[in-house]
């Protein structure tokens, strides 16, 4: 559902015990937390009020929502630390489970964490599961027709709502056309991956490939493997050419 779409967002309480940390101050720190599905890709907390540890000032604006309601914004005080603009509430919210709770901007806080375990990019969607198996099957990979790897040993990554990825050793990579790239991203499945460009002649193909070197207890598999966007080179999986996908990367 868009914000131009009046209707219910989907909200569901959450058993975990929720901390969120502003410089180096506690926050918030709930048992009672509640996703509320704002992005139909993935959820946000919304936490008590009463369990925030960290001030809430009212700085005057306010943030139009249809679905859940009109949203007045405050700064967030932690022993003199502020993130201007990093809460709001939805006090006259025609879904009442919000009146009573804050949003706290997820990138306005230095740390969250679900029980002991830190959390990155924003909460994990419940419903989204990966799921990594090793395969036998022949992957090869190409772009304008030369070939960038090829492996009898990948591991297949199935994401929820995502192409299959996959995951190739290193030493099946072309290494000599890959190029170091400064870029990083992250995911809060997997972990922070980095990226490698590939170099054709003069032609440089920006990031490419990636390599999760340390990723999330629950990716352990893909640790250290490479995987290219399906979406923007051609790969063969069993001597059949696969269908470029569309995706958000594509």
């Amino acid at each position: 559902m868009t914000e131009t779409q009046r209707g219910r967002v989907r909200v569901e309480p959450s058993t975990k015990r929720v901390r969120a940390y502003l410089g180096g101050q506690l926050a918030a720190d709930t048992a009672h937390p509640t996703l509320v599905w704002e992005s139909p890709h993935y959820p946000t907390y919304y936490l008590p009020v009463a369990d925030l540890r960290a001030k809430l000032e009212p700085n005057g604006n306010t943030r139009p929502s249809p679905s859940r309601g009109p949203g007045t914004e405050f700064d967030v005080v932690a022993d003199g630390v502020i993130a201007a603009g990093a809460a709001v509430r939805h006090l006259d919210s025609p879904i009442p489970e919000l009146r009573d709770l804050v949003k706290l901007d997820f990138q306005a806080m230095t740390e969250w964490f679900e029980e002991d375990e830190p959390i990155y990019v924003h909460p994990r969607d419940p419903y989204t599961r990966v799921d990594i198996l090793g395969s036998s099957r022949h992957v090869r990979v190409e772009l304008n027709g030369v070939v960038l790897a090829d492996s009898h040993s990948p591991r297949i990554l199935f994401e929820t709502g995502l192409p299959a990825r996959y995951y190739l050793p290193l030493t099946d990579l072309r290494m000599d056309l890959l190029t170091p790239s400064d870029t990083e991203t992250h995911c809060p499945y997997k972990g922070t991956a980095e990226y490698r460009s590939v170099l054709l002649g003069a032609e440089e193909f920006r990031d490419l490939v990636w390599i999760y070197r340390t990723p999330l207890p629950e990716s352990q598999k893909i640790a250290g493997m490479a995987c290219f966007y399906n979406e923007k080179v051609d790969i063969w999986i069993d001597g059949e050419l696969q269908a470029r996908p569309h995706s958000p990367f594509s």
